[in-house]
């Protein structure tokens, strides 16, 4: 056997441990977190914190889910606004260069 195909088998032992390490670690976490998880649903006993987290957060997305045509209809009236306070404030601007040119009696 050469140094070079010793080398590749060394090699491909290597890749083969480190992903049998991680597929090992991976079903650890994954076991971990569904423990933490808890029932998937219910606001019961046996729900864990998070579940209850997540429970309120889809609560809190579903009652502000109207909120967002009301924004743009609240943006699109703000930028009216906006269009009239900057015609007011070249209307003003002309007033103010046109009392400074008066002469006083």
């Amino acid at each position: 056997m050469t140094t070079f195909t010793l080398l590749a088998l060394i090699s491909v032992g290597a890749v083969a441990a480190l992903f049998i390490a991680l597929a090992i670690y991976l079903f650890l976490i994954i076991r971990e977190l569904e423990a933490i998880g808890g029932a998937p649903e219910g606001y019961g006993v046996r729900a864990s914190l998070l579940s209850k987290i997540r429970m309120g957060l889809r609560a809190i997305e579903v009652e502000t889910g109207g909120l967002a045509p009301q924004v743009t209809g609240l943006n699109e009236q703000l930028s009216a606004v906006r269009d009239g306070v900057k015609a007011i404030d070249g209307n003003l601007g002309g007033v103010i260069v046109a009392v400074t040119k008066q002469v006083a009696p």
